[in-house]
């Protein structure tokens, strides 16, 4: 795993230096090595940081150019089945290989069946630009399901792209702006997603998408060569052949196929382990990877000095039965609070899914011991696992059944009534308190309770689930408008239930723009490459060929998952209430954080930036302090949009247009 960058159209003297600097910006993306590769007659130029992974010898060095010398390419990511790939091209010619890296694989592939062929045939993660000599067009491109980060903007005198945008951000001529729809889409849902960027005229490669880019041309061509609904229609078409088989014989292939994924992935000539929460994906993951070891896999796990959020125990003791060389990390506040104030430079878009802290914590630690780690990401999305596809069918359904005026009614009651739900005199939360429940699902459903009574579609339904501030404009200066969440208007939906409709939705909005964000900066930071078998094209398109009975049962969710787990692991090690990734927030803000949260506060100037209005945040923040209030994800949304405006100052003043209008 790598980090890439690189321009079209600069003078190449100009290139240089500013390739330089692309390049220096995300050297913890590769540490091992750097390379860099002009072409002055068409003043191209293509940089590569080196995280070294598969083949270590420089016959792996970037960027690579082909034997026949019509393609450079620079790659960042895995091929999975790049050794079968080698296989399929060694039957069709004879191969003159100087090296067993998957960068070169996926060259000579180009070179035999073109980029489009060999991107659907390459199974794996990745983001890449490919330069033609021949055409003299720029390909870029990125996975299906959006694993690798890709952005890419228009200069006066070309093109730049890079990993992330700290690096585009040093191309030559890029004066950003902030962009207002960027902004009010982030504070709708904590992340600016997919179709969106924080800055105006910088676009992300979609997932599944190959984009061209020439001199001559000042528009993008865009092309997809496998997204996401393509593997859901052809899991989709297979449902039929699965009808007359028994639950065992579908659970025996799904077993075959994530074992045959899992082995690919453990592919390494580098340390490598695995994260295990103790839940179900990431124990299964192990499990498997454990089960194909001649030696003790290493396992990794944070857990919190509170017990409502330290899921530490679960995971050693999956990790004892199984028998993998467990460390165990102890988060503490200090390791926390040291943290926040450099987030904004590991997430260099606004992102405010507070799992950013264990997640970045565990991924420092992890690396003292591995430089690749295997997760449980994606099982959720692609197997039906959050509470939302397990009940949300059924509370829209009861929904419906109200008659609007009662549903609207029962919308302004909801948000008369929410504050005190969440207040620390709750009854609700002595009840939660009193049966052991999470205290943060009685949170969540006092929040959702207004947007849920008050939806009129499903898809509005849908969006209750997955937004922060549903109305931006309660704390924005400005009307800016937004349809940043990728909502699927996808004849496939027709012949889905509701949950899988909520499942495709967070596929393609909430996986790549929230999940993925988090995991790769994380990781990348540290110098960390993380591998996700969940996300294999190969099992995405398995998950959807089960029936949703295997999917979704008798009110619990992943069930295909938890019945392949059975065969590793006793059931009661697992079986456990949902607790996800989370930290104390609406506690640290009141106590340790503080004082960060209050000079934050203070600088009105980042508010006009933003278009930020200051009197309603305030009284959220004094609703919080008094407990009169849980608002800690609304406040922590404005503040790291706060720290990451205060970060990103020297590049605002860049902008002809600072604030965003």
């Amino acid at each position: 795993m790598c980090g890439i960058a690189g321009l079209l159209g600069p003078s190449e003297d100009h290139a240089a230096v500013s390739l330089q600097a692309m390049t220096d910006a995300i050297t913890y993306r590769g540490p091992d090595a750097e390379g860099h590769w002009f072409d002055e007659a068409q003043s191209v130029g293509l940089g590569h940081r080196r995280l070294s992974i598969l083949d270590l010898s420089e016959a792996g060095a970037q960027p690579m150019q082909s034997r026949c010398g019509r393609f450079v390419i620079v790659f960042n990511g895995e091929i999975y089945n790049h050794l079968r790939l080698r296989r399929e091209l060694e039957a069709a010619s004879e191969q003159a290989w100087r090296g067993h890296s998957d960068t070169e694989t996926l060259l000579a592939g180009i070179v035999a069946w073109g980029l489009e062929e060999t991107l659907r045939r390459a199974k794996g993660m990745f983001a890449l630009a490919l330069w033609d000599l021949q055409t003299n067009i720029l390909s870029l491109a990125r996975d299906r399901m959006g694993e690798k980060p890709l952005y890419f903007s228009r200069l006066a005198s070309g093109w730049a792209f890079a990993s992330e945008l700290k690096a585009l951000l040093e191309a030559p001529g890029l004066e950003p702006e902030l962009s207002a729809s960027g902004i009010r889409a982030y504070l709708e849902f904590g992340y600016v997603p997919e179709g969106l960027c924080i800055f105006e005229g910088v676009e992300k490669v979609a997932p599944g998408h190959i984009v061209t880019l020439s001199r001559e041309s000042s528009e993008a061509a865009r092309l997809s060569f496998e997204v996401f609904t393509d593997l859901a229609e052809k899991g989709l078409s297979q449902r039929g052949y699965s009808d007359g088989q028994s639950e065992t014989v579908l659970l025996d292939k799904l077993a075959a196929r994530l074992e045959e994924v899992v082995d690919e992935q453990s592919l390494s000539d580098v340390p490598l382990g695995a994260f295990l929460s103790g839940g179900v994906d990431s124990s299964l993951i192990t499990s498997l990877m454990q089960a194909q070891s001649q030696t003790q896999v290493r396992s990794f796990s944070i857990g919190f000095g509170e017990s409502r959020f330290n899921e530490a125990p679960y995971a050693a003791a999956v990790a004892k039965h199984l028998g993998t060389a467990h460390t165990e990390f102890i988060l503490s506040q200090e390791d926390a609070l040291d943290l926040v104030p450099s987030l904004p430079q590991i997430y260099d878009e606004p992102f405010a899914d507070s799992s950013q802290i264990p997640t970045a914590l565990l991924c420092r630690e992890a690396r003292k011991a591995v430089t690749v780690a295997l997760s449980g990401d994606g099982g959720d999305e692609v197997f039906g696992g959050y509470n939302r596809h397990v009940v949300g069918p059924g509370l829209w359904a009861r929904a419906q059944r109200v008659p609007k005026i009662g549903r609207k009614a029962g919308a302004r009651l909801a948000a008369a009534i929410g504050p005190f739900l969440v207040s620390e005199a709750s009854p609700a939360r002595r009840v939660a308190k009193r049966f052991r429940l999470p205290i943060t699902a009685v949170d969540k459903l006092a929040r959702l309770a207004p947007g849920i009574a008050a939806a009129e579609s499903f898809e509005d339904f849908y969006r209750t689930f997955s937004t922060t501030f549903a109305q931006p404009s309660e704390v924005l200066t400005n009307g800016a408008q937004s349809d940043g969440q990728v909502i699927l208007h996808d004849e496939v939906l027709a012949r889905l239930t509701p949950a899988e409709q909520m499942m495709a939705w967070d596929s393609v909005s909430y996986l790549p723009g929230d999940i993925l964000v988090k995991v790769d900066r994380a990781a990348m930071h540290a110098s960390l490459e993380t591998r996700a078998p969940f996300l294999d094209a190969r099992v995405v398109e398995a998950a959807w060929a089960l029936p949703m009975s295997m999917k979704i049962r008798d009110g619990v969710g992943k069930v295909a998952l938890r019945r392949l787990l059975d065969r590793h692991v006793p059931r009661s090690l697992i079986d456990r209430p949902k607790q996800g990734f989370s930290i104390p927030l609406d506690q640290w803000l009141r106590m340790e954080l503080r004082g960060w949260a209050e000079r934050l506060l203070s600088q009105r100037h980042l508010f006009a930036l933003a278009s930020l209005s200051f009197d309603p945040i305030e009284r959220l923040w004094q609703q919080h302090l008094k407990g009169r209030a849980n608002n800690g994800q609304k406040l922590w949304t404005v503040l790291m949009l706060l720290a990451w405006l205060e970060a990103n100052e020297i590049w605002l003043s860049k902008g002809q247009g600072r604030r965003a209008a």
